[in-house]
């Protein structure tokens, strides 16, 4: 069954920039409505979890140490057909090959700084939305 629900988070690279506001406005007005947010930082052991499915990858460590260097904003995110729609918003995770008005082609400085994450598949927009929100805090 296709969730119209999908995960994001706002990376330190665009926090410490000051795009937050920017890049919400845009996930916004592309019709999607924010069904948990919340601003906080990951530790290293935090981030390591998270991105545990690239634990045998060479970039790892940068990644994790990157994801835990300053704040990031966690939201789940609710639109018809949330996940491949959010992730033609944010664009192509090199920046330089993102098309024109994506996040990634307005916010994101290099492959590695590339300003937001977004969820490939339904079932891990649950499992990454699961990560950082109880039910409770969802809406």
């Amino acid at each position: 069954m296709m969730s119209n629900r999908t995960f994001t988070m706002i990376k330190p690279d665009a926090t410490t920039k000051g795009y937050t506001g920017a890049i919400l406005d845009q996930i916004i007005k592309a019709g999607f409505s924010v069904k948990a947010m919340k601003w906080t930082k990951l530790t290293v052991e935090q981030a390591g979890q998270f991105y545990e499915i690239h634990k045998e990858r060479p970039f790892y460590g940068e990644l994790v140490a990157f994801m835990s260097s300053g704040p990031i904003v966690a939201a789940i995110l609710e639109k018809e057909n949330a996940v491949a729609d959010f992730r033609k918003l944010i664009g192509a995770t090199n920046p330089a090959q993102a098309e024109e008005g994506t996040i990634r082609k307005n916010f994101a400085a290099s492959m590695g700084e590339n300003a937001v994450h977004g969820s490939d598949s339904d079932e891990n927009a649950q499992i990454e939305g699961n990560f950082f929100f109880a039910a409770t805090e969802r809406f």
